[in-house]
């Protein structure tokens, strides 16, 4: 895409490279102006054919049988949906190789499982924890009888 700036943005300081703010379009007027007057030589003026290509169309999906009726479009998942069904649809779009606009899908997935891991060295550490505080317990009991 062209970048369109102001006509003699670079012969005034006041237009300078600092200020993006002055340099932004306006449509040049002016009687004698060659850059209105589309002269070759001069910076080119907005008009139709500049444009960018247009995006994919964009899907909200909610559940896994709306992704699966997707064929090649980008998919939205929008933040009512839970966490369970969001792992879920990571993994369905990996597979179709679909991508997803507000989420990397390879990071979450891999978030998601080192949260499963530690998960489970807690789960091993507490159930552990909960042994030896029974095993006190009883040692105790058993000397006060």
């Amino acid at each position: 895409m062209m970048d369109f700036k102001r006509r003699d943005n670079t012969r005034y300081s006041k237009l300078g490279k600092r200020r993006k703010k002055k340099q932004k379009w306006r449509r040049p007027t002016g009687r004698d102006n060659k850059m209105r007057e589309k002269r070759r030589g001069y910076p080119a003026i907005v008009s139709v054919g500049y444009k960018k290509p247009k995006e994919k169309g964009k899907v909200i999906v909610n559940n896994i049988r709306e992704l699966e009726n997707i064929k090649k479009d980008l998919v939205v998942i929008i933040g009512g949906v839970g966490k369970k069904k969001r792992i879920e649809i990571a993994k369905k779009a990996k597979e179709m190789k679909l991508s997803i606009s507000n989420m990397n899908t390879n990071a979450f997935l891999k978030k998601i499982e080192k949260e499963k891991t530690k998960k489970k060295k807690e789960e091993k550490s507490d159930n552990k924890k909960t042994k030896d505080v029974k095993k006190t317990e009883e040692k105790n009991n058993e000397e006060k009888k």
